[in-house]
């Protein structure tokens, strides 16, 4: 039986993956339209002519992040206990690496972009949401003990984790915290940073869990 072959990619398409690439690598500040087009082995007329301006690839990868991000925020609402806020974390998490150059550059991109200044916000509101409703769902279940006045607090506390993470991997180790091959211990690193957040309000036996899922997972051999 003959084989059949995939169709190439069409141009736009590895446009956008060829600058996510290259954005999350080194910087949306550190990467030119001719850089991308000189990775692509393509002109870069070729390229202006499916992206004109470098915003306009910026503004498609950032649609792509927002869509992907509120495809993943409803399952907060499933959270129940530990295990669950684990991975509903560590997804969140592995969504923000895969679109990592919007945070390892977002003071930057906010002051020069007006459509992601408005539109972050929006995420930034909706990751409270969900946070809201994982510690909601957590509290109804008996996981977790919270006052109502401190909810909020939390929640907020969780998204400045999320949101300000990759800064605090990246300083600590500037020409290699953001690379792929650091993906996986940094991912764990996230979400222990997210759910210790919790710890204080956590019922004795989701607290132990929580330490064993911990110790569990920093002792796995990194993704390389």
């Amino acid at each position: 039986m003959a084989s059949v072959k995939k169709a190439p990619r069409r141009t736009a398409e590895r446009i956008m993956l060829a600058s996510l690439e290259l954005f999350n690598r080194f910087g949306v500040p550190n990467v030119s339209t001719t850089m991308i087009a000189a990775d692509l082995g393509i002109s870069p007329g070729n390229l202006y002519y499916h992206y004109p301006a470098k915003e306009e690839l910026i503004n498609g990868l950032f649609k792509r992040y927002e869509g992907a991000l509120n495809e993943l925020l409803p399952a907060s609402q499933g959270v129940r206990d530990v295990e669950d806020a684990w991975f509903f974390m560590h997804s969140l998490f592995e969504l923000v690496w895969q679109y990592r150059f919007l945070y390892r550059d977002l003071n930057d991109l906010l002051s020069n972009n007006r459509m992601l200044e408005s539109h972050f916000k929006t995420v930034l509101l909706n990751k409270s949401r969900a946070m809201r409703q994982l510690l909601n769902g957590l509290s109804s279940s008996g996981a977790v003990r919270i006052d109502a006045r401190e909810v909020e607090a939390t929640a907020n506390n969780m998204v400045v984790v999320v949101t300000y993470w990759l800064s605090f991997e990246y300083v600590q180790n500037p020409r290699q915290a953001l690379e792929s091959g650091n993906a996986q211990q940094a991912l764990l690193r996230g979400a222990q940073h997210a759910l210790q957040v919790l710890a204080p309000f956590l019922e004795t036996s989701q607290r132990q869990h929580l330490l064993s899922l911990s110790e569990a997972y920093s002792t796995e051999t990194p993704t390389p």
